[in-house]
């Protein structure tokens, strides 16, 4: 399970560090995609194969299935981190996620999210006020 918020930097190649305590999760390869609210999603190689084939079984009759699908995985690259611990996030997905020079790495249980760090600010202030409000429509969600 992936978990915290932490603070790191792209340099000048597009490559940013990986929080030491995502690096076990992920393995030896991982794949990185377009994810929603315009972040990067990065899956352990397990988790995308599962999500893979939840994708895989829906309606291809459906366009807007298809167009999901077909945006997911075209977006999507394996990566791997060198011996600094650092990750080469591609172009396409750099200029997807708006991800400047400081960004934002979340772990979100099953996946990593990176997002630029002012996206990630003004996204948080607004979850934050509705918080409460978000939790009381999770009626099956208990603390």
């Amino acid at each position: 399970m992936f978990m915290g918020e932490f603070q790191h930097t792209l340099d000048e190649k597009g490559r940013m560090i990986m929080p030491v305590k995502f690096r076990d999760g992920l393995g030896g390869s991982f794949i990185m995609t377009r994810g929603l609210d315009h972040c990067v999603f990065v899956y352990s190689r397990g988790e995308w194969d599962s999500l893979a084939a939840k994708l895989k079984a829906l309606p291809m009759t459906r366009a807007d299935a298809r167009s999901f699908v077909r945006f997911f995985f075209s977006g999507a690259a394996e990566c791997e981190l060198d011996k600094q611990g650092r990750v080469l996030v591609p172009t396409t997905l750099r200029e997807y996620g708006q991800l400047q020079r400081d960004v934002i790495v979340l772990g979100v249980s099953n996946r990593i999210e990176i997002w630029d760090e002012k996206e990630w600010q003004q996204y948080a202030s607004g979850a934050a006020n509705s918080f409460a409000a978000i939790a009381e429509k999770l009626v099956d969600l208990e603390f």
